[in-house]
């Protein structure tokens, strides 16, 4: 590990419905379950390519309700995340050059432009 005390090792996303969150990230990114989970346990997704972060999907028992402090960006289509179920929070304008969506649970993510 070097000199730092940490280093990055996955994504944790939380959401009621743990297992149809999951399935959205995998459609939207293209990733894939490597684990399953149960009724409660997490579900694991990974970019079969392995060049992206593993992502755990926990179920929790409550939904979100304020901003997230930490949220994570994505190069894409901000169309086809929306035809896939995603809500525009804002969309880029001259001070941000991205947009900003929520998945179907509310977690926000900035979608960067291919260009």
């Amino acid at each position: 590990m070097g000199d730092s005390p940490a280093r990055f090792l996955d994504l944790c996303l939380d959401a009621v419905d743990h297992q149809a969150l999951a399935d959205w990230w995998c459609a939207a990114m293209g990733y894939r379950r490597d684990r399953d989970g149960g009724e409660s346990e997490p579900v694991l997704i990974v970019d079969p390519a392995g060049t992206g972060p593993s992502i755990w999907v926990n179920r929790v028992p409550e939904r979100k309700t304020v901003k997230n402090r930490m949220h994570h960006d994505v190069v894409g289509d901000t169309g086809a995340l929306l035809a896939l179920g995603a809500t525009l929070l804002r969309r880029r304008d001259d001070e941000v050059h991205w947009d900003v969506l929520a998945d179907p649970e509310g977690n926000e993510f900035c979608v960067f432009s291919r260009e």
